[in-house]
Order: structure tokens, then sequence, then C-alpha cells
């Protein structure tokens, strides 16, 4: 079996598309205390380092030799959502993942992150970074851009993947990935389920309030704007959810219409975003109907692919962050049998490079 390590590991859901496809990970680093109480409940055989990566680069990888590095350094620090500060000290931690490669020199490794890195002109020096020091300790780096509802998940998420594997083997490429792709459930296929928050089969309910913007704003999607107070929009049960925010458990949790879900009810949003578009009315509520609610833990786990029977330990709003923080399982099973191919020596051209960017090393 093929052995890898998992750095800035979470509750372990890159770690369980790992596993599905048939890496063993042997060690694993991760600094939060709740996500390690998670980590060690899902994943008994893997030796957990619980601390600062950089205090224990020393304790990792030497031991047996290590076919796979992988992980999701923090994002923060590149995140539309944050300050997109690349001397931000957790923007620094993706070349702690570097310092890991260089010592345990696998035949692979996947560093995870949002979009942002892989895209925008200001974190261009940062990605060099990472490939001329990968590129000099032996490895072909390639930067995908990959939606995780391309992969079953029934999500809207976009993040950036750097996959990069040792000069002799083959690289992996637009078109191994897109193997593995496959029609993601909508909102209302993935968790109905469940049944309506609070009954036996969803029993976390999250208390997070909803109020009605006063001075909402409208955009041509009722499931876009902002008609309620906080970040947390409502959902379409018939598409797919939004990214979901480690800030969830708060205001910034999504919200479901439980009659439209449960009861197939006329929208409440459509159609007060309806009566808000045409000027019937300004903003005519204060609290928002009983119907809707702020979605649940256990939503909030099947929209991020993980097994349903996985333990997240730790208060909700820790968990919401340790769901909010992984990579969706299904979307690492994904691209972890794409690597496979790679070093099982499997060589497929692409039909397009839209997504697919082999970045050549500029010399100083």
């Amino acid at each position: 079996m093929l052995k890898a390590i998992s750095l800035f590991s979470g509750c372990g859901g890159m770690d369980v598309g790992a596993r599905n496809a048939g890496f063993h990970v042997l060690e694993a680093c991760e600094i939060d205390k709740h996500a390690c109480n998670s980590f060690r409940k899902n994943h008994p055989d893997t030796t957990l380092i619980e601390g600062d990566i950089n205090e224990h680069l020393q304790d990792l990888g030497n031991g047996e030799k290590i076919d796979l590095v992988f992980g999701g350094p923090p994002c923060q620090g590149f995140s539309v959502a944050g300050k997109m500060d690349p001397s931000d000290p957790r923007s620094q931690l993706v070349f702690s993942f570097c310092d890991l490669v260089e010592k345990v020199r696998p035949q692979a490794f996947v560093l995870e992150n949002v979009k942002a890195l892989g895209q925008l002109a200001k974190f261009e020096r940062v990605r060099q970074e990472i490939l001329k020091r990968m590129h000099k300790a032996g490895y072909t780096t390639k930067i995908h851009i990959l939606n995780a509802r391309d992969f079953g998940v029934p999500q809207n998420r976009e993040r950036v993947f750097f996959i990069g594997t040792k000069f002799a083997k083959g690289s992996v490429t637009q078109a191994m990935l897109s193997q593995f792709k496959r029609e993601a459930k909508t909102l209302r296929q993935a968790i109905a389920y469940l049944g309506p928050a609070g009954s036996q089969g969803n029993p976390n309910v999250t208390k997070a309030k909803i109020t009605i913007a006063a001075k909402p704003v409208i955009r041509k999607s009722p499931y876009a704007g902002m008609l309620f107070n906080g970040q947390g929009r409502p959902l379409n049960p018939d598409a797919w959810s939004s990214t979901l925010p480690a800030s969830m458990g708060g205001n910034r949790t999504p919200i479901i219409d439980e009659e439209h879900l449960y009861n197939n009810e006329p929208s409440w949003v459509e159609e007060y975003h309806a009566k808000l578009t045409s000027g019937e009315i300004t903003s005519e509520y204060k609290i928002a109907p009983s119907r809707l609610r702020r979605m649940t833990i256990d939503e909030a786990a099947i929209i991020q692919t993980f097994p349903t029977e996985y333990i997240f330990e730790g208060p909700q709003s820790r968990v919401f962050s340790q769901i909010g923080n992984a990579v969706p399982c299904d979307l690492a099973e994904a691209v972890f049998n794409a690597v496979k191919l790679a070093l099982n020596g499997e060589v497929t051209k692409d039909v397009s490079d839209q997504f697919d960017f082999e970045y050549k090393v500029v010399a100083a």
C-alpha cells in the first residue's frame, strides 16, 4: 500500500479521501486541539503529532519511505474573505509544507488552498517560490483549480491544488482528474432524508437567530443577495450549496427553508425577493418566519461528503469550523486517485489546458 504523511490535517477530511484512494496515512500533524480529538477518533491507525508544524518537522518522515505528502495550509492570508496578505504569518505555512517535502522527498505531493492563491497576480511571488523550490527538489508541479461540485460534492467550492510528481513520473493532468468527475446531488437529494432540524435524524439544532436586513442588498438571484443580517445566505434546495465557511455556527451559517425543502411549498425567500425586486415592499419583516433556520452540523458534514459515521469532537462552533476548514472528502479522493495514476506511470494528454497550468521556473 502507498504510504503518506498528512499536514495541517484538521479533523481529517483529506485523510478520508487518501484512505479511500488506497493510501495509508502513517503520520499527521495538526495544531488545533479539537480537530486533533476528532482526527484521533476517526483515524486511529495514524500517528498524530499535535502542535505547530514548524516545531515538529524533525519528528515527521523519519521512518518508512513515503509516497505522498499532502495538506491544506491555513488559507486566511490568501482568501478573498480575509485581508489577502502574503506576509500574514499563516501565509508562510505553505513554505513549511515545502520544508517537509524537501526533507522527505516523496514520490508526489498535493498542496491545497483557496482559489486566489492559484490565480491572483498579487500572489505570483508566492506561487513562484513554491514552484522554484519544488523544481529544485526534483518535482514537476502543476496547478489545478477544481470545483468540488464536479467531483460528486453537492457544493460550489473552488480550490487550488499544487500537485507535484518526481521528474521520472508522469504529471497529474486535467484529463486524469476528469476520469474521476461525477455528477453531484442537489442539496435536497443530499440532506432531505435527515428530516427537519431537531428531529431524531437531524438532532443538532443551530441556535443562531435569523433577522431580516433593514436595507437588503438585492441581486438577480434570491440566493445571492444580502436579504438577512450576517453573511449566512439562504440555500436553494434544488441546486448545490454555496461554499461552506469555517465561520459557520453564528450568523454566517447558511439558511434553509424547511417548508420548501421538506414539503415542496413555494420558497419564502424567492417570494420575498420577488416583492423586494418589484418594489411591492421595501422591507416588511424584522424577524424571519419560523420555517427558516440555520444549517445543522449533520447537514454541513454531508455537504462536505464526510462519512455518515464520522465523529466530531468539541463545542458546536468548533465542529462547524472543522467541517468548514476541511477539503471535501470526495474531492480529495478524486485528486489522490489521479495521483495514483501518475505514480503508476499512466500518461494522459489533456484535451484542454483551461485549468491546467504547468508553471515554468523563471531564472532570477
